[in-house]
């Protein structure tokens, strides 16, 4: 009989700060699937705001760093897209040194964002929802063109027992937020947003399920303001139910 898989969480700095219910319900459910689940401790930022803003050699230190403590790991479960980006497509190519890129190679063919790891890794596909009801769906920047992956989250909502998934119009548009973007060109990322909300309630969904915590701060903030009685909430919080 083979040994239950292994994950490492890595939290990533907005979820650890700002959204730790997220880290909570994945550990919930990894477990509840059987899975190990550690999380290791010292983690920081992945490094990408100093990447996007011209520090490679501060983002490489933090990679370096990185890469060390998930060393030991069998898979690393990541709940954003920009950052298991970050990890598996940037980490290789910061770090110059060949031992160290090696060790970095090796991290990011062990790293998946939750939606993938839960579909192409353990094979699951049908889960019982936490939350009942209609939802609609945002592909966050980099899962969507960065790891190319659309899919995934889409296969877990369509299965989601007790939930009706709508279309999103303009699913694949950026929400505004793009890190330090949303801060260097506050009218520009506003306009984006309120163009994506718009969409977002003309679809009647009571939640806007999104995969990247990003996404969720920006959107999240622009309903709050609006009034709207949309719930912006994270893939893995609606896969919190009894059963799969």
């Amino acid at each position: 009989m083979s040994a239950p898989p292994r994950a490492s969480l890595m939290i990533t700095c907005l979820g650890d700060m700002l959204f730790p219910e997220v880290g909570v319900s994945i550990v919930r459910l990894l477990r509840r699937l059987g899975v190990r689940v550690d999380c290791p401790a010292g983690q920081t930022c992945c490094g990408m705001p100093l990447f996007n803003s011209g520090y490679h050699k501060a983002a490489a230190a933090v990679a370096a760093r990185t890469v060390g403590l998930f060393r030991d790991a069998e898979h690393v479960i990541v709940p954003s897209g920009s950052c298991a980006f970050m990890v598996k497509h940037e980490y290789p190519r910061l770090l110059r040194d060949p031992e160290a890129r090696r060790a970095a190679e090796r991290l990011a063919a062990r790293t998946w964002e939750l939606s993938q790891f839960l579909v192409s890794v353990l094979g699951v596909r049908e889960l019982t929802s936490a939350v009942k009801g209609r939802v609609t769906y945002h592909d966050s920047c980099h899962l969507l063109r960065g790891l190319g992956e659309s899919q995934t989250p889409r296969e877990l909502l369509r299965n989601l027992k007790g939930v009706e998934l709508v279309e999103l119009p303009g699913a694949d548009e950026c929400c505004g937020f793009g890190g330090s973007f949303a801060v260097r060109l506050p009218e520009v990322s506003a306009g984006i947003l309120e163009r994506k909300l718009a969409h977002v309630e003309a679809t009647g969904a009571a939640c806007l399920v999104a995969c990247d915590a990003g996404c969720l701060l920006q959107m999240g903030g622009g309903l709050r303001r609006r009034g709207s009685r949309v719930r912006p909430v994270h893939l893995a919080e609606l896969l919190g139910g009894d059963g799969a």
